[in-house]
């Protein structure tokens, strides 16, 4: 093996320049800042480098434009542009703003942090993402910004996009796996996608979070997500992982994916060394409250390059709430962990240099160039060899400890893909925590299979399969099942609107034949609704119990379950399970008070008279009533109340 590497390394010496036809030492030296980013400690760091850069681009995209560029370190001993590195400068078409250049480099750096997660798992082929970094023009009008990365020979291909776009002539499975893997690990936080580079060396990702606020407009949110997985199919290497298939409809299928199809020419193979990607302990499925609340918050202060007091020249936020997955990610290309090695940072060869020239002067950066945060000793060897490297291969981890801390919140919140196990979870969850899951445990997974079936409705996966154009209504629907078991207040409102014969707005052509047994479904659908903390369900589910119409076969009139959900609609003051509030202003407060009077003034249909309870419950909705400036029911409930509260002497 270290023959094979003196062999490519001796090979690698003797590389004649593939730009050197373009002949780019002719160009002007510009002197340019560099700004790069550690996402370990949230820092950027500074420093200076002369380049040559072709004047006229030599590619260009739907946003950016690419030009070629040589850089020598401004530490070089000798300004020998013939041994200048090769990079890639780009820049967008139109005007952005200079905060979108730095948000860019931290999106890159935070997938790749995921990168090192997955090879962590041994997989067959393991990935990496491009070190990218922004270099500003000082000197010429405007400043302005470039992204840099460095320059890689060989075929450069879209394995996939934002939008559940697959290439059907790259025949690979890691990257569609990489995708998946990020999905699961995150909790279904977040998914990295768009991916596109050289062989397995990435760039330009794109993140979609369950949020959609972050990473720039490219973060299509829940809906992204829906769309990758409409087109992924689990291969071999997702088996090998121990990734769970995301639930498709039997017609979805029969249909295939891209994914499937390219899974039969793919010449990956599993070698039966992959670390499965296991799920929670025992203890972490005690303590599924962890797992399921907001994650974790660290307060960590964003140090931002010298000039950016600038206008214009970066985000104004200085200090921000992260969440402990974004809050572990380095993309620092400054990491020297032995002196005793060969130095190695990332893809800048250059760096080796410019690193070099300072320690063998005996001093380390200067101007806050810190190494992981870490001052070093001055007195260090200065023999360090200079290995030039073509790929990006610096850990993005600095130290052990983030290394455990960032495994083990990894480990704690990673889920399967899979609704069976989403919905064993959720009910382990409300049992630990005796209540309706809040807003911010909502079900990813189950907002992902909304919106799939929404995408399927609007016509967003084309089913042309389909007579007339009409869209593929079972898997639709199928979808919308899988949301309302992992408890998504949308999805269980539409299917108790449906299975009730009552109209509704998602599925609008969906229409079932008025059975009892559909009656009897809407009312559980109902239920689980009033559960999730839906105001509307529980009276609507309050007044079918009081009256007895409407119940099905299952359910029989109950005043003592009628009473617990006009006052579980009463006194909840807390969002649904979906974020909402509902003010119930056609029933308000004191009519629904008044009506539980009513019942244990009376009593009967499993609900023992208690006129005592009656007289208070009829000062409450008297005292109500006149909160809402209903003084004549007001004074009306006063004298009921008097009146229940001398039959209960």
């Amino acid at each position: 093996a270290i023959l094979k590497w003196k062999r490519a390394a001796r090979q690698a010496l003797h590389m004649e320049d593939p730009w050197a036809m373009f002949h780019l030492e002719r160009f002007k030296a510009e002197r340019v800042r560099r700004y790069r980013y550690n996402a370990l400690n949230k820092a950027w760091l500074e420093d200076e480098a002369l380049v040559k850069m072709a004047p006229d681009p030599f590619g260009r995209g739907a946003m950016r434009e690419c030009f070629r560029m040589k850089k020598l370190s401004s530490f070089a001993p000798a300004q020998n542009w013939a041994h200048a590195s090769n990079y890639v400068a780009k820049r967008y078409l139109e005007p952005m703003e200079r905060s979108t250049y730095f948000d860019d480099v931290r999106l890159q750096m935070d997938a790749k942090l995921w990168a090192e997660e997955f090879n962590r798992h041994n997989p067959p082929k393991k990935v990496d993402i491009f070190q990218v970094s922004i270099i500003e023009f000082v000197e010429r009008p405007g400043s302005p910004l470039y992204h840099m990365e460095h320059f890689i020979e060989g075929s450069y291909i879209k394995y996939n996009s934002n939008s559940g776009f697959i290439s059907s002539q790259a025949t690979r499975l890691t990257p569609h796996a990489f995708s998946h893997f990020t999905f699961e690990r995150s909790g279904h936080e977040l998914l990295v996608v768009d991916i596109q580079g050289v062989g397995d060396l990435y760039t330009d990702p794109q993140i979609h979070t369950a949020h959609g606020s972050d990473y720039g407009d490219g973060n299509l949110g829940v809906r992204g997500m829906a769309l990758f997985f409409r087109s992924h199919t689990c291969n071999c290497v997702c088996t090998g992982l121990g990734l769970s298939p995301f639930d498709l409809a039997p017609s979805e299928k029969l249909v295939g994916t891209p994914a499937s199809a390219i899974a039969q020419g793919a010449k990956t193979r599993l070698r039966g060394h992959e670390e499965l990607c296991v799920g929670m302990s025992e203890y972490e499925r005690s303590h599924l409250a962890e797992a399921f609340g907001p994650p974790r918050h660290r307060i960590r202060t964003y140090s931002s390059p010298p000039d950016f007091s600038h206008e214009h020249n970066a985000p104004p936020v200085l200090q921000q709430q992260d969440s402990g997955f974004r809050s572990l990610s380095s993309g620092s290309e400054d990491t020297l962990e032995d002196y005793s090695h060969d130095l190695e940072l990332g893809s800048d060869s250059e760096d080796t240099e410019t690193l070099q020239h300072q320690i063998t002067n005996g001093h380390l950066p200067a101007n806050g160039q810190h190494l992981n945060g870490v001052e070093r000793p001055s007195a260090v060897p200065a023999r360090l060899k200079r290995r030039q490297r073509y790929d990006s291969e610096s850990s993005t981890i600095g130290d052990e400890h983030d290394r455990a801390e960032f495994q083990r919140l990894v480990a704690q919140r990673a889920r399967p893909s899979s609704v069976l196990d989403e919905v064993q979870l959720r009910q382990l969850a409300r049992q630990q925590l005796g209540r309706p899951l809040h807003e911010s445990q909502r079900s990813i997974l189950g907002q992902i299979h909304l919106e799939m079936a929404k995408c399927h409705e609007n016509g967003r996966f084309g089913d042309t399969t389909h007579p007339e154009g009409k869209y593929d209504q079972q898997a639709a629907v199928f979808h919308l099942e899988q949301a309302a078991r992992c408890g998504v207040l949308e999805a269980l409102l539409v299917l108790s609107k449906v299975h009730l014969g009552l109209p509704h707005d998602l599925l609008g052509d969906w229409t079932l034949p008025e059975t009892d047994e559909n009656m009897s479904k809407g009312v559980e659908y109902l239920e689980q609704a009033a559960r999730a903390g839906d105001r509307g369900s529980m009276i609507a589910l309050a007044k079918a119990l009081d009256s007895g119409q409407g119940l099905g076969s299952h359910k029989q009139r109950n005043w003592a379950e009628a009473v617990m959900w006009y006052n579980l609609a009463v006194t909840t003051t807390d969002n649904d399970e979906g974020g909402e509030y509902d003010g119930c202003m056609d029933d308000p407060p004191y009519l629904l008070l008044a009506r539980q009077a009513e019942l244990y003034l009376e009593g009967g249909n499993g609900l023992e008279k208690d006129p005592a309870t009656a007289g208070e419950l009829y000062q409450e909705a008297a005292t109500a009533a006149t909160a809402a400036m209903k003084g004549r029911l007001a004074n009306k409930y006063y004298q009921l109340a008097e009146e229940a509260q001398q039959e209960a002497c």
